[in-house]
């Protein structure tokens, strides 16, 4: 299986992300957002797949407590 990494500029391009990489880096520490892969001294990315199913239950969250109009 091949996994796919999501750099810090496309969590913002092609996630739509809005999180500034400083929030990012105080929600991975609160267990509120996808753990980064080290690839290097000065690259981080994210699995694409961990970040879609943390969109997901965030918009299935919504979902559920939202009251219908």
């Amino acid at each position: 299986m091949t996994q796919q990494l999501v750099s810090k500029k496309e969590l913002k391009s092609v996630y739509g992300v809005p999180y500034s990489f400083q929030h990012i880096a105080r929600l991975e520490v609160a267990g509120q957002f996808p753990k980064r892969v080290k690839l290097g001294a000065c690259r981080v990315a994210w699995v694409a797949e961990e970040v879609q199913c943390w969109i997901d239950e965030r918009v299935a969250s919504r979902n559920m407590t939202s009251s219908p109009s």
